[in-house]
């Protein structure tokens, strides 16, 4: 759809961005003194060119702008007023007005500086903690700790942050007493997690800087173009792609080791019958004959990147086993990489059964956590391709053999994904036609249509949206209503009507520049491991959505025809809650023939939701957690007093204890006893349980939606 667009973006692309000589930088702002380099300015001008120059929403780079990044920024390094003095704050002012002078220099040396001081300060408090253990602390004080402080002053002094970080150190011990353990033990343990976190800061690279200026940057112009460095858009394809190329485990930080804390079966790993959970990797080789990296003490992100890789390439691990001296010999496993699908982020089925009259009514669910889709696979014309559809589709034919009587589509915190996977998911349902306008940078509109007359499912169906279904699934739920499909049941969601393309930068910077890069930092001697470019990705709004009917989902996102109460904050979650967001607008309707309305039964249905939930415990339950969330989101400090605390803590756990058998006998399911585990896999989703019975009442009415079905439809 954007064939042309991304052409003209890599040939002006490529003419341009020279990134100019930086000023001088700062020295020794910080422990680590981090700097930027060479391959980050080139970066910086391209994304910046890109941005102003293609983006759907065209804001100059001016001194408003750059106050607001510098305000993004600030709030990225300090948003809660922990470790910056008002002074240092005062200081950064200067740049305030500045910083779009500098993105358009290509001059990061600011920044950086922002970036040590805070890093300064952040060792200082730590540092200070640590210090602050060896003191003695009396817990019958009537002291409070503050510890939501983003709406407070900065620390007018040194003294002032250190009175805060004792109180922070005072409530940490005393979390530790409450649990019943010595102080010399309590001491120990938190000597031992302060020591971790500054480890984990002195990890911190130039990469990570640059990462969240560039996180301030992009989102002060709009919330969804969006920077990623290499190792977040490896990421982030494999979120879209719900696959991976690499040796199926996952891996997490233990005490310095990264450890194999999962292992997916019918994996490389797996297979292999030689990797085992809570192995330590010490090492990491590429081939047969690579030589071993150390990588003890690295982060987490930078020894995946080693172990993923192109399927079909050799990487070998050095492993310790559970329990076994560091000084013990490794073993070596040698595993080839494969393509892992993950199968647990995918769409799922499962079946409710409700009664109606004495009958027995089957409804299907199929909740889709997002609209992936192995594009690789897809552009290379594998008929196996990873997609949303295509498992919706198994779901559908699965359902119906088991003669279900209604459908319901879960996208409770769905955010979106593949445009393609929206408009083919919608082909399941309807016949053929629109389903999605788009509206570019130029004003053109364009129409894009379900052209397959299959119908994968024609029965009644439902849709369950949340605050958090966004992009896609507010473009499927959206066309859904407007077609008269199915039902909408839910909240309001988030509102994002934006598209984004994703731009590899390797594609975009010359190659000449790209050799000249690589031969200044050096970057080109690594050995290629396959599941990461080297410049990073851009995903950059370059339309916007539309549905059929000409409403946008910018900012006002899908109402639901059956209203559910919202569980997340819709006044601090949402398009309309984000300053940089795109207004609510409208542009003609396209031509399309719904295939029926729920207008003669909306009512009828909502008088029973409604009665039903006057009636429903597990309703006024609900009600009641969205009320003490909404309390407990207000709350800003906490009692410093042992006694006082544990009063609270044991009233706080006696209520939630009861809360909790209330709402499972309100479900159906016994009480727990004291101290007794919960079952797993038990059936708690109450709204989703009550979406299913709106749509089995529909099917109870006499007045339903009309449709015609083609032959051989279900």
């Amino acid at each position: 759809m954007f064939k042309k667009l991304y052409l003209m973006l890599v040939m002006a692309a490529a003419l341009a961005c020279n990134a100019s000589p930086s000023k001088p930088v700062y020295k020794n702002a910080g422990p680590n003194d981090l700097q930027p380099d060479e391959q980050q300015k080139v970066v910086l001008g391209y994304v910046t060119k890109l941005i102003t120059e293609y983006n759907y929403k065209k804001v100059p780079l001016n001194d408003s702008v750059s106050a607001i990044i510098y305000d993004r920024y600030l709030k990225k390094l300090d948003e809660n007023h922990n470790y910056l003095l008002a002074s240092d704050v005062k200081e950064f002012d200067q740049f305030k007005t500045t910083i779009d002078d500098d993105i358009k220099a290509g001059n990061l040396a600011n920044i950086f500086y922002m970036f040590n001081v805070f890093q300064k300060r952040y060792t200082e408090y730590v540092n200070f903690s640590v210090a602050e253990l060896n003191k003695n602390f009396d817990f019958t004080k009537n002291e409070t700790y503050t510890y939501d402080r983003d709406s407070l002053p900065w620390s007018a002094s040194v003294n002032d942050l250190h009175n805060l970080w004792a109180q922070r150190v005072k409530y940490d011990l005393l979390n530790l007493k409450l649990t019943g353990k010595e102080t010399a033990a309590n001491k120990a343990t938190l000597k031992k997690r302060y020591t971790s976190v500054l480890s984990q800061s002195n990890k911190l690279s130039n990469q990570d800087v640059f990462q969240a200026f560039m996180d301030a940057f992009t989102e002060a112009i709009d919330p969804h173009t969006n920077y990623f460095n290499p190792a977040l858009a490896a990421n982030f394809n494999i979120d879209m792609s719900r696959s991976l190329e690499g040796i199926g485990a996952s891996l997490q930080i233990d005490n310095e080791y990264v450890t194999i804390k999962g292992v997916t079966a019918g994996g490389p790993a797996d297979k292999s019958k030689l990797v085992n959970v809570d192995d330590r990797i010490i090492g990491v080789a590429q081939g047969k004959t690579g030589e071993f990296q150390d990588i003890v003490g690295w982060r987490i992100d930078n020894a995946i990147a080693l172990i993923r890789g192109a399927k079909g390439t050799t990487v070998r691990l050095q492993l310790l086993a559970k329990g076994s001296a560091a000084t013990s010999k490794p073993r070596i496993v040698e595993l080839v990489r494969e393509k892992i699908i993950l199968k647990d982020i995918s769409a799922k089925k499962e079946i409710r059964t409700y009664n109606s009259n004495g009958k027995t009514v089957k409804i299907g669910v199929i909740s889709i956590p997002a609209f992936y889709l192995d594009f690789a696979d897809y552009k290379a014309g594998n008929p196996n391709y990873k997609s949303t559809t295509r498992d919706v589709k198994l779901i559908l034919d699965t359902l119906k053999r088991e003669n279900v009587d209604g459908v319901v589509i879960d996208l409770r915190q769905n955010g979106g994904g593949s445009l393609i996977e929206a408009i083919e998911l919608t082909g399941l349902f309807i016949k053929n036609g629109p389903v999605v306008q788009v509206r570019d940078a130029r004003d053109q509109i364009e129409v894009d249509k379900d052209e397959d007359p299959a119908i994968a499912y024609s029965g009644p169906l439902a849709i369950m949206v949340d605050r958090f279904s966004a992009s896609a699934s507010e473009i499927f739920s959206g066309a859904i209503q407007d077609y008269g499909r199915g039902l909408i049941v839910g909240t309001q969601t988030y509102g994002k009507g934006s598209v984004q393309n994703a731009i590899d930068l390797d594609k975009v910077i010359t190659p000449t520049l790209k050799d000249k890069l690589m031969a200044v930092t050096g970057k080109g001697k690594t050995v290629p491991n396959g599941s990461q470019n080297k410049f990073g990705q851009l995903n950059l709004t370059v339309a916007k959505f539309y549905r059929i009917s000409g409403s946008s989902t910018q900012h006002k996102g899908v109402m639901p025809d059956i209203d559910f109460p919202s569980i997340i904050p819709m006044d601090k979650y949402g398009e309309d809650t984000e300053p940089s967001a795109m207004p609510f607008d409208m542009i003609a309707k396209s031509d399309y023939t719904a295939v029926g309305s729920f207008a003669t039964v909306l009512p009828q249905l909502k008088k029973l939701h409604d009665d039903r939930m006057a009636a429903s415990t597990s309703y006024k339950y609900l009600l009641q957690d969205i009320e003490e969330s909404k309390k407990q989101a207000n709350e800003k400090s906490i009692t410093l007093n042992e006694q006082k605390l544990k009063e609270q803590r044991d009233a706080d756990e006696k209520e939630a204890f009861e809360k909790n058998n209330q709402r499972r006998v309100a479900l159906g399911l016994p009480a727990l006893k004291k101290g007794q585990v919960k079952p797993k896999n038990e059936d708690l989703d109450f709204l989703q349980k009550e979406a299913g019975q709106i749509l089995t009442d529909y099917l109870t009415l006499e007045n339903k939606l009309t449709s015609v079905k083609p032959a051989g439809s279900f």
